[in-house]
């Protein structure tokens, strides 16, 4: 190809330039370069900040010619091509080229977004997010044997060598809208079971949660361990802790083995069960239970501290616990385990129940 430029150069030199992009971008995608390279290449051999958005994930990438992110806010875009794969428009290629877009722009950018296109389809989270339940199932299922599990996990779209994470969710969100927006750049399946929603990744970050979900992530590499792992953890979800990791549970997982006569027999659980017939002083515990201290627990609430603690000697004479004074650690202790023991109670909080 670049032989045959050498020589179209004596003919027309726009040729020749275009020529060498398509060299360019053809180099860049046997190299197998992802969104973040192809980005960075072209925003160095255009001379200006090049930018990439995904609308699936809502990912975009701004480069600067010295190959940095470039700053904020951003150029009005000198040219923008459309990012096509199977003929849907998934996303965008632009220039930000001040004054008069260049000669060769417009080729760059064709190229540009193919590669991109590319990259997506290589590196970007699969096209259909939502998968079948069935073949999710037995990716995670615990009766599923080895050879059945990798299949499902292949035909999935999950390559053998890394490991899948699991997550439990309950959202009145579409699962696939959670899957791109917690799995950015990453392969990642979801399918509804039961009242439960289910997300296959490589990997998960939990700080992309919308508002308003419940998730409990699952630890284990073994899916079918992970996915009762994140069963667990999504039991301990609460308003104040909507995303948990199975993995900081630690020894309190033990509580979700309890079994539910067992726990209603416990005379501190069964407090808690009446104190719930007032949700303000359940509130109230809850708030002074996760700071142990009365004026941040005052904080919390948007109360005075005086307020908090009149409630929590309410709350204490109702628990038969001291909470505050010299016993106040053990009884802090006990609230927070039976406290946790109540909410594994419902039958909401808990997906195989």
């Amino acid at each position: 190809m670049e032989a045959i430029a050498v020589r179209l150069s004596n003919l027309d030199p726009h040729v020749e330039g275009a020529i060498r992009v398509v060299v360019f971008y053809d180099t860049l995608m046997r190299r197998r370069v992802d969104l973040a390279a192809l980005a960075r290449a072209s925003a160095v051999f255009a001379e200006c900040v090049a930018g990439i958005r995904i609308h699936g994930t809502g990912r975009s990438i701004r480069i600067a010619v010295d190959g940095r992110p470039a700053s904020d806010p951003p150029a009005p875009a000198s040219t923008t091509v459309p990012i096509t794969l199977d003929e849907e428009e998934i996303g965008t290629v632009w220039l930000e080229r001040a004054g008069a877009p260049g000669p060769l722009d417009e080729v760059l950018l064709d190229r540009f977004a193919i590669a991109a296109s590319a990259a997506v389809e290589r590196y970007g989270p699969a096209r259909t997010t939502m998968a079948d339940p069935a073949l999710v199932e037995l990716a995670i299922g615990a009766d599923s044997d080895e050879a059945a599990r990798a299949r499902a996990l292949r035909l999935l779209g999950f390559a053998a060598d890394l490991p899948v994470r699991v997550v439990a969710v309950r959202s009145r969100e579409p699962l696939d809208r959670i899957g791109a927006l917690v799995c950015p750049g990453r392969p990642v399946k979801a399918a509804a079971l039961a009242d439960v929603g289910v997300l296959l990744a490589t990997r998960v970050d939990p700080t992309r949660f919308p508002a308003g979900v419940r998730a409990g992530i699952g630890a284990a590499a073994s899916p079918d361990l992970s996915w009762r792992q994140a069963r667990t953890a999504l039991r301990f979800t609460g308003p104040r802790e909507p995303v948990v990791h199975h993995r900081d549970l630690g020894a309190l997982a033990l509580l979700a083995e309890i079994p539910r006569a067992a726990a209603l027999d416990n005379a501190d659980v069964a407090a808690i069960a009446r104190l719930a017939a007032v949700p303000e002083d359940v509130e109230t515990l809850e708030a002074y239970c996760a700071t142990g201290s009365l004026r941040q627990a005052a904080d919390l609430l948007h109360l005075h501290h005086s307020s908090v603690a009149r409630r929590l000697e309410q709350i204490a004479r109702t628990l038969g616990i001291e909470l505050t004074g010299p016993a106040g650690h053990t009884g802090l202790t006990r609230a927070r385990l039976a406290l946790t023991a109540w909410r594994l109670l419902d039958p909401v909080a808990d997906p195989a129940g």
